[in-house]
């Protein structure tokens, strides 16, 4: 009784078995009523002259009641002998009827379990075989996509391995590598050696602090505090902010007027903190790669339901083929560019978990290289 419990297929074959043997029951039980009530109607005089002939006895004259009871006897055996051939044969074919259905709908899920056994032990490329459009085609759907889904974590986690690696070993190897020099007496211990090892180290932890805060944002562990937020203010703490960094490389740093007629607020549902690092991650992202005499500027408008952020640059562009890749971890458009000059490619991916977290939605677009890009969000107004 344990093993055919724990075995769907034998569970299925002996619930068809109980419906094929409660049916056959039902219809014995009917017979038995039914027969005596049909004999009696069906064998009436017309049908005992009948009978009366079939024996060489005038039709006129009735039968005796001993015969009649004898043809009753005679009439409910061959009835019961018919029947008893009837439900044994039907009692087969149904039996590998339902052997048959329930192997088929066995198949299916017993292939699923041997796919995700081998998707725990790390072949996530397993997919199964889709038969049908019913419940179990649809759940063959929805676990390849869990399946694919799975693969692409996995793919995601050995890149950012390999990406991170990659990105921790650049400050490491100049920190090493200058205090080898040091050591081995090849460079000067001056004030400025001491400042290169300490920019290494600053460089280092603020990757790490991006690290961090990547990891919190795509864990959603964190909390948002959501209020209403008026966009015009944090465009204006965003300039007062990156203000002097724009300065300092020669970059014009301003904000559009508000498309809104004469107001000069714009309130959405959000949390002040956590889009005032939207802002601050973007503006940084345009003077990193806007040239000295160009101009980042902000443009803010209100739509029927959300409102709209741009920052426009003049810089480098974007070409066509990078755009879907830019708010992606540690990408860069130029594979050659240093982080120095590039920042360390986490901080458009935390803006753009940001924004969604929020219910926006968060993209660039560009006319090429060398003319310039936006990078705008949209969030949702609030009521």
């Amino acid at each position: 009784m344990k093993a055919i419990r724990s075995r769907l297929g034998a569970r299925l074959f002996l619930s068809y078995l109980v419906v094929i043997l409660v049916g056959m029951a039902a219809i014995g039980v009917a017979a038995r009523w039914a027969a005596p009530r049909a004999f009696e109607r069906h064998m009436g005089p017309l049908g005992l002259a009948g009978m009366g002939r079939m024996m060489g006895r005038d039709p006129n004259l009735p039968l005796p009641g001993v015969m009649m009871a004898d043809v009753y006897d005679q009439v409910r055996a061959s009835f019961d002998e018919a029947l008893w051939i009837a439900v044994i044969a039907a009692a087969s074919v149904a039996s590998l009827v339902s052997l048959g259905l329930s192997r088929s709908i066995v198949a299916p899920l017993r292939e699923m379990m041997h796919a995700s056994q081998r998707i725990a032990a790390g072949h996530y490329d397993e997919r199964v075989e889709i038969t049908g459009e019913d419940e179990l085609g649809e759940l063959g759907v929805r676990f390849n996509a869990m399946a694919e889904k799975l693969e692409q974590v996995e793919t995601m986690r050995r890149r950012l391995i390999g990406d991170v690696a990659h990105e921790l070993r650049t400050p490491l190897t100049a920190i090493q590598g200058s205090m080898e020099g040091l050591v081995d007496g090849l460079l000067p211990a001056t004030q400025e050696t001491y400042e290169q090892l300490r920019a290494e180290a600053k460089r280092l932890g603020r990757l790490v602090d991006d690290l961090q805060e990547l990891s919190r944002v795509e864990s959603h562990a964190y909390q948002l505090d959501l209020g209403p937020v008026d966009l015009m203010g944090l465009a204006a703490t965003t300039l007062r902010r990156l203000g002097p960094q724009f300065a300092e490389k020669g970059v014009k740093f301003e904000m559009e007027p508000l498309q809104k007629g004469s107001e000069q607020t714009l309130l959405v549902r959000a949390d002040e903190d956590r889009i005032l690092q939207v802002m601050t991650n973007l503006a940084a992202n345009a003077l990193q790669h806007t040239p000295p005499g160009g101009s980042v500027t902000i443009g803010l408008s209100q739509g029927a339901a959300e409102a709209r952020v741009a920052f426009r640059d003049t810089g480098e562009g974007i070409a066509p083929e990078h755009l879907p890749l830019i708010f992606d971890r540690f990408y860069r458009v130029d594979k050659s560019r240093s982080r120095l000059q590039g920042g360390s490619g986490i901080g458009l991916t935390i803006a753009r978990y940001l924004v969604e977290a929020h219910g926006g939605a968060i993209w660039a677009e560009s006319d090429g290289e060398g003319k310039g890009s936006v990078l705008q969000f949209t969030l949702p107004l609030e009521k």
